[in-house]
């Protein structure tokens, strides 16, 4: 299914580029971003939910659904979209990053994988053939091959190490690879290395795969480093096929990557960062725990049509958080999913219109990011607490 992708149009003056990608289950038109629902599940949301707010695509991860409930458990019943009742496109992860998040509990050799479950201590083995094979049996539409995703660090050896076995494997997964229905991504990696990302990038490109995600960023480097690896591999990937940034999904990187031609995201932070109180704004990030939202009677986002917006006032939100109310966490992830649903769908026309430059500068203009120095801190926290369990 190499012809699976149609490249509509590009933005004179950026690499910001339209298209659609043609799956069993749907058209998908890109830039995208995909909310993740590592276990099946979006956290807090139904599927009619996602659908309202614009969702076209949801990611599972195979890991998670490998540990539970067990993938002949999907199978047997009907499959990874009867399973969790989403009709349209989705896209499997490999579980390869969540396995290496393990450290101390896996062992790696370029036959594959053995780990301790997270869960039970339980011993695994997972090779590239069995990624594949669970991910058929899944049912996906967009399915990943195995690779070794090395942590951040500026040990060029060992980088090129776990960059030589992703080859190997991506290999095994494309020979392995028997269903007509799925499209198989290539995963680029190569650490922080532009010489190791232009090598990865050729020898993948030359295995022919419909679609290439750049993966091993936002782990801990600054942003410009995650700039100018995405730049240096981009130049290198075939422009009749989508690119896919893994794990990179904050409003402004989103536009920074479409101004660099990625055509997917995928991110677990505009849900984790809502459970945490932290709503997107057009401003940027407001934090609705602070007092100053105590008495506020508007919507946090006077243009947001989502339904947090529409119906509640800051005031009350501000109250669910501070009584630890269920209801908060659901409301923020509507809201953050719905803005970043909307950002999409700007994006998207501007591209068409021609216009994404002016869009993307007038968007950065006005959003406050994160300090850097923050969100490093923040990042390395996140990634400390959460081994195996993205």
């Amino acid at each position: 299914m190499n012809n699976s992708f149609t490249l509509v149009t590009t933005c004179p003056g950026t690499e910001a580029r339209a298209g659609e990608i043609f799956t069993p289950h749907g058209v998908v038109l890109t830039p995208v971003f995909i909310p993740v629902g590592s276990q099946g599940t979006v956290k807090a949301l139904t599927p009619e939910e996602l659908r309202n707010i614009g969702a076209t695509m949801l990611l599972a991860n195979t890991y998670h659904l490998y540990l539970r409930p067990g993938i002949e458990i999907v199978e047997k019943l009907g499959g990874l979209h009867k399973f969790i009742c989403w009709d349209g496109p989705i896209l499997t992860d490999s579980g390869g990053y969540q396995v290496f998040s393990l450290a101390s509990l896996r062992q790696i050799s370029d036959e594959g994988i053995l780990f301790r479950s997270h869960i039970d201590g339980s011993d695994h083995f997972l090779t590239p053939e069995l990624v594949i094979e669970f991910q058929e049996a899944l049912g996906a539409d967009i399915i990943m091959v195995l690779d070794e995703c090395p942590p951040y660090t500026t040990d060029i050896a060992q980088v090129r190490e776990a960059m030589e076995r992703t080859h190997r494997w991506a290999e095994r997964c494309l020979k392995h690879h028997q269903s007509q229905n799925q499209l198989l991504y290539g995963i680029v990696q190569g650490g922080s290395f532009p010489q190791l990302r232009r090598e990865s990038a050729a020898t993948l490109t030359s295995l022919d795969f419909p679609g290439y995600a750049i993966g091993g960023l936002s782990l801990g480097e600054t942003k410009e480093t995650t700039w100018t690896v995405v730049e240096e591999t981009v130049t290198f990937l075939p422009r009749d096929r989508p690119r896919y940034l893994m794990g990179v999904g904050s409003p402004e990187d989103i536009v920074e990557g479409v101004a660099r031609g990625i055509d997917l995201f995928d991110s677990a932070l505009p849900t984790r960062i809502a459970r945490n109180g932290a709503l997107l704004t057009p401003d940027g990030r407001c934090n609705i725990r602070n007092s100053y939202y105590r008495t506020k009677e508007d919507a946090i986002d006077a243009d947001c049509d989502c339904y947090t917006c529409r119906t509640f006032s800051s005031a009350y939100l501000h109250h669910l958080f501070k009584c630890e109310e269920l209801l908060a966490y659901r409301l923020a992830t509507l809201h953050n999913l719905r803005f970043i649903a909307r950002l999409i769908h700007k994006t998207q026309d501007s591209i068409r219109r021609g216009t994404f430059a002016s869009f993307r500068a007038e968007f950065l203009a006005r959003y406050r990011t994160t300090d850097e120095e923050v969100r490093l801190s923040q990042k390395q926290k996140w990634l400390d607490s959460s081994r195996g369990c993205q």
